[in-house]
């Protein structure tokens, strides 16, 4: 076996002749001209459409970024015209912002619209048409506020509904406050099934329970 190895290794790769030299470089040649013509046709066959294709993708990316760029102006500007509106207590100008934009931004421009005018239709818009549940449902909040004595309670308690789900930020308020209506009109009974969701609830803020225990 040793022997086999050692002869194995003597053993040289035949060298090529001139002739297998030469016809190494005609199939070399040939098949670039090959590729080359097929590479050619392709181009003519498909070029326009990798044109096509590389120009849309860069008007593509080019509006994408003007877009952010512009949308980021667009930002900037709306928080300045919010701040100089604060500033200049100007309700006419957080209405427009309000309109004008969307989002929190809206709403926020919207409330504080409200509190500096207090027109409650500023809270019925913010209502009906508010773009974030906390808005919409803290205007809820003020309206039983502002126009609670001249409803009912199970009234209140209707149109405090939709915040009878933990979604609400305003949830545990809004039971104390129908409960405090339920205690108002004598309706004891209505008034501690509120209270007790309060009571019974462990997430349930110390103030409030605190104020739930007291008018339990």
């Amino acid at each position: 076996m040793a022997n086999m190895l050692e002869r194995n290794k003597k053993v040289k790769a035949p060298q090529k002749t001139y002739q297998e030299h030469a016809q190494d470089a005609l199939y070399r040649e040939v098949w670039e001209d090959v590729n080359n013509e097929k590479t050619q046709q392709f181009l003519k066959k498909y070029g326009k459409y990798i044109i096509a294709a590389a120009l849309g993708i860069m008007i593509i990316v080019t509006a994408i970024q003007i877009g952010v760029r512009m949308h980021r102006a667009a930002k900037m500007a709306t928080a300045e015209n919010y701040e100089v509106a604060i500033e200049n207590t100007d309700v006419n100008a957080l209405v427009g912002i309000a309109e004008n934009t969307g989002g929190a931004t809206a709403d926020l421009a919207m409330f504080n619209a409200y509190v500096l005018s207090n027109d409650v239709a500023k809270l019925d818009e913010l209502v009906k048409s508010g773009n974030t549940r906390e808005f919409r449902d803290l205007a809820r909040l003020h309206i039983i506020g502002i126009r609670g004595d001249e409803m009912d309670a199970d009234a209140v308690a209707k149109f405090l509904s939709p915040l009878d789900t933990k979604s609400s930020p305003f949830y545990y308020t809004a039971c104390l406050t129908i409960a405090q209506k339920y205690i108002a009109t004598g309706n004891r009974d209505a008034a501690n099934k509120w209270l007790d969701k309060i009571l019974n609830d462990n997430d349930a803020p110390a103030l409030i329970r605190a104020d739930a225990e007291m008018l339990r």
